[in-house]
This record gives structure tokens, C-alpha cells and sequence, in this order.
């Protein structure tokens, strides 16, 4: 963990000296530097003092590079098709992913498909037919819906036009294999 140089890129950003700091939290020159420099590890009760004087969240300062916000650029996104869709990758995180799935007309996901996890569903564009189990029902464009994906489920376009359909999954493990 590199706590010191975000505390540091923090402080600087924020126009803050050390002695300021110091200050503030009643923390020495030295330790403070020594913390910038990553020679010593704060406790928790003085990472949140410092936190608290700079104004961010403790968890924050704890959070690894890798953990950071990801950004994904609309000209950097990803694009495939399954069974006659057009699925534009959004972003994903662990065992969370978000895309936008285009339905031509007539068009579905294919046989009722069943993973772990969860799916939340927001309709874009146009009119489908969202089936799970033995529940079936007409969505229309600004309705969302939601399932456990453990149980059989699809979802039709039903409409003249296409159909546009945000979609989220989540699941305990990462999920390669579906869409």
C-alpha cells in the first residue's frame, strides 16, 4: 500500500503544507513526513485524523491502485453479438457487469437461460417480453425489472422496432460466459 503518496498528492493537491497539517492534527514535521515517505505505518486513529482533516473518507487512503475508480471511454468500449444481438460492453468489476444489449425485432436471448446471480434490467428503447420462470410480462421503454438468474429466464423483443435494454449482472465469481 502507498498511503504516504496519496496522503501526500491529497495534501498538495488541496494547496496544504506540512506545517498547516500539523497544525490541524497536533501530528509533528516528522512524523507526518515520514508517513508522506511511507518510513512509518500510522495507526487506524491517526489515519482518520488525517483523513478527517483532509477531508476524505478513511477507506479511501486504504484502497489499493487497482481498487481506484475505473474508467472506460465510450471509444473504448467493447463490442459482440450473441444470437443476433449487438452487446456493447460498458464496464465491469469483479462479478459486476453493465452492458447495453440491442434486440432486433423478433429477436431474443435465445432458450431461457439460468446462471448465478442476480440481473437488473432497464428498458431504453422499445417493448419485450420478460419471462422468469412461470411469470411473464410486458416491458416497455423506462420500466425496469429485476431477477434472481437461478431461475429460467429471457427476454423478446416484441416490439416492430429494436429494442435497447441496459442490462446489470452481478455474481459472487466473474462471469465469461454469458452475452
Amino acid at each position: 500500500m502507498d498511503i504516504g503518496a496519496k496522503i501526500r498528492a491529497i495534501r498538495k493537491r488541496k494547496k496544504i503544507t506540512i506545517a498547516q497539517m500539523c497544525e490541524a492534527t497536533g501530528l509533528s514535521k516528522g512524523f507526518i513526513s515520514n508517513v508522506e515517505n511511507n518510513n512509518t505505518s500510522p495507526s487506524i486513529n491517526t489515519l482518520q485524523t488525517i483523513s478527517s482533516f483532509l477531508g476524505v473518507p478513511l477507506p479511501y487512503l486504504l484502497l489499493e491502485k487497482q481498487q481506484h475508480m475505473r474508467v472506460v471511454r465510450k471509444n473504448e468500449r467493447t463490442y459482440s453479438s450473441y444470437n443476433n444481438l449487438k452487446i456493447e460492453h460498458l464496464t465491469s468489476k469483479g462479478g459486476l457487469r453493465m452492458m447495453i444489449v440491442e434486440f432486433p425485432s423478433g429477436a431474443s436471448m435465445g432458450d431461457p437461460n439460468v446462471h448465478e446471480g442476480e440481473e437488473c434490467h432497464l428498458v431504453l428503447e422499445g417493448r419485450v417480453l420478460a419471462e422468469q420462470g412461470e411469470d411473464s410480462i410486458i416491458i416497455e421503454e423506462g420500466d425496469s425489472f429485476s431477477w434472481h438468474a437461478s431461475v429460467p429466464h429471457l427476454v423478446k423483443n416484441i416490439g416492430d422496432g429494436k429494442a435497447v435494454v441496459l442490462i446489470t449482472i452481478h455474481s459472487d465469481t466473474e462471469l465469461h460466459d454469458l452475452m
